[in-house]
């Protein structure tokens, strides 16, 4: 399952600079730069609304976007983006060309379910997630929104590995010597305390 693509229009820009950027940011464009494929770089400039509206709007750097500038429809996937630290709003981004061969690597976020299934939450058990999200390689037409990590069944000091978790077809881990952890189910700092585990039962 992965976001739908959605398509942004660009205009070229042949000034390239501190000053031309500060004009952009005026007429609200933002200066962006599409790469990669092995092909030249090209500098282009983007509705900011229309970026900060799809950042907002989450999984920005996992979606497939296509950029229509001078007549040519050019596949990209955002590499990096600047935040404006005071005023929030896109300051920069970088687009990687992408073709249907391309395979990407990109940070997929983890999502947690069946937590009401885990004997370890239930009697007080804490979920300490080690890893928000995991940095895969994968084809740029199947990459996931997020990745699930079950829960169910998972008692205290049980953990959730990189194995546990169903990866899209062709997709591998960017970490492959070793079966990292994503989260463990920890005893709290204080124990369990009797009547949760009297509860449990």
């Amino acid at each position: 399952m992965s976001h739908a693509s959605y398509e942004l229009k660009a205009e070229t820009r042949e000034r390239v600079g501190k000053g031309s950027s500060r004009e952009l940011r005026r007429n609200g464009l933002i200066p962006a730069v599409i790469y990669g494929d092995k092909q030249q770089p090209i500098s282009i400039a983007l509705s900011t609304k229309e970026v900060t509206r799809r950042i907002h709007a989450g999984g920005f750097m996992t979606t497939i976007a296509t950029i229509e500038v001078g007549g040519e429809k050019i596949r990209v996937l955002p590499k990096d983006y600047q935040l404006d630290p005071v005023r929030d709003f896109t300051m920069h981004v970088d687009f990687l060309r992408v073709s249907k061969d391309s395979t990407v690597t990109v940070e997929v976020p983890v999502h947690f379910v069946n937590e009401e299934l885990s004997p370890g939450l239930k009697v007080g058990g804490v979920l300490n997630i080690v890893r928000h999200e995991v940095e895969l390689v994968v084809s740029a037409d199947a990459i996931p929104e997020f990745l699930t990590a079950d829960l169910s069944g998972l008692k205290l000091g049980d953990g959730i590995h990189i194995s546990n978790i169903k990866l899209p077809n062709g997709a591998t881990p960017v970490i492959t010597d070793r079966d990292f952890t994503i989260a463990t189910i920890a005893t709290p700092a204080g124990g369990v305390s009797e009547e949760e585990e009297t509860a449990s039962e």
